[in-house]
């Protein structure tokens, strides 16, 4: 596991380097799908796209095409990648769990100041459950998308009602993963999720922020407090090999932990502007 506190930088691995090359795959991938797919429609004369710079190519329907199929294969291939590899190592952190809408609800009216959001994992419910539609999304695209590269390459009679549901289906995903996208940076620009953004690029968020807003999984993270047996409260006296009592000794006094020594120190958070 990569997850691990960096307590003298004061901050927290949340993702490992494969795991930002996996995001930054589906990323960059996605929006070159996203731009040459409305490329290969008859747009960039018409609203002069072709007149920004480096973007002459853009009324080139072969070089749309090429790029798209270019950047679908990346994408098709870090999709399957991420789907089995974390599937074989058993993380399950990112799947809905019971009770995700209501607890998303919740979050949301913390926002705007109409409750106190509860501590969380590592992921929020509401993240778990736009994984799950994203997820969703991208496989139709892929399926449809399969399909009319089918018809492109092998199969210029495939039928044509075939060809017109595969076409609806990716032309309405297509929408759907524009609208996600378009959520996925209105999220990032809330005010409670900018300590995030070091996240995206980094993989790691600062320690006193997952703290606040992630203490159920920073008490994963964290190793228990020991237990020593010198710190029993039990007044009985204990024998020597001699079979005489030994001397009482005084209980120390119960320690604090340090995190949560510094967790009632932490400023509300996010610190006001």
């Amino acid at each position: 596991m990569t997850e691990k506190i960096l307590a003298k930088k004061n901050l927290v691995v949340r993702h490992s380097a494969l795991e930002l090359i996996e995001h930054w795959a589906i990323a960059i991938s996605g929006l070159v799908l996203l731009f040459t797919g409305i490329f290969e429609l008859p747009v960039a004369k018409r609203y002069y796209i072709i007149t920004v710079p480096g973007l002459g190519w853009s009324a080139d329907f072969i070089t749309s095409l090429y790029l798209h199929y270019a950047a679908a294969l990346v994408f098709t291939a870090v999709g399957v990648f991420h789907l089995i590899y974390h599937g074989l190592l058993g993380e399950k952190g990112l799947l809905p769990q019971k009770g995700d809408f209501a607890k998303s609800i919740t979050v949301i009216k913390s926002f705007i100041g109409l409750c106190k959001e509860p501590p969380m994992h590592k992921y929020l419910p509401e993240q778990r459950l736009a994984y799950v539609g994203m997820a969703f999304i991208i496989l139709m695209l892929i399926l449809s998308g399969l399909v009319k590269t089918y018809k492109n390459i092998y199969a210029p009679d495939m039928s044509h009602t075939v060809l017109l549901w595969a076409t609806w289906i990716h032309n309405i995903f297509f929408l759907l993963f524009f609208l996600s996208f378009l959520a996925h940076m209105a999220a990032i620009a809330l005010r409670p999720n900018w300590p995030m953004v070091r996240c995206i690029f980094t993989g790691k968020v600062r320690l006193d922020y997952a703290r606040h807003r992630h203490a159920l999984w920073l008490a994963e993270l964290e190793p228990a407090q020991p237990v020593c047996a010198a710190a029993s409260t039990d007044t009985t006296l204990p024998e020597t090999c001699s079979g005489l009592a030994a001397e009482p000794m005084p209980a120390p006094a119960p320690e604090t932990h340090p995190a949560a020594v510094e967790t009632s120190q932490e400023e509300i958070w996010p610190p006001k502007a």
